[in-house]
């Protein structure tokens, strides 16, 4: 049996924070502001997995008010997620999501966001699809105020 997920999640650039995306900090003078790290990627990759799952969302199992996850690293949350998933008898089956952000520039960065990704959910890298675009200035990626992300995933049962 196969189930299909989709994820979305936007978090505010503001400076003082690292900009942390897909376990690779970028370097930019905004980060992005959160309870957590605040990897949008990952966050929108999780929420996919566990809707696959019908395991609710990233809040739920996450939940921002709860000390325990302050200032979380994402990639460890992801892992989490895996190893429960895998315990329910889910495997990956594939990973693909998009960033829209004006800035940073992604491209240089989409390869070890991939591998992370793959390492994390303990796929091969060929699972895992990671691509950016902007919003052609438009809303509040385009004015440099946040960046987003989609996901969507593809779960087998083993």
């Amino acid at each position: 049996m196969l189930r299909v997920g989709q994820g979305y999640d936007v978090h505010q650039l503001v400076k003082g924070r690292p900009c942390i995306i897909g376990g690779v900090t970028l370097p930019y003078e905004y980060g992005l502001l959160g309870h957590s790290d605040a990897d949008v990627l990952i966050h929108a990759i999780i929420d996919a997995l566990l809707g696959a799952a019908g395991l609710g969302d990233i809040g739920q199992l996450f939940p921002d008010d709860d000390p325990r996850f302050k200032d979380s690293d994402s990639r460890q949350l992801l892992q989490t997620v895996s190893g429960l998933l895998a315990s329910k008898g889910y495997r990956v089956g594939n990973i693909d999501a998009t960033l829209l952000a004006e800035q940073p520039k992604m491209h240089p960065y989409l390869k070890e966001m991939q591998k992370n990704l793959a390492i994390d959910c303990q796929i091969g890298i060929e699972r895992v699809n990671v691509k950016a675009t902007t919003s052609e200035k438009m809303g509040f990626v385009g004015r440099q105020e946040g960046i987003a992300a989609m996901a969507i995933c593809l779960l087998e049962i083993k």
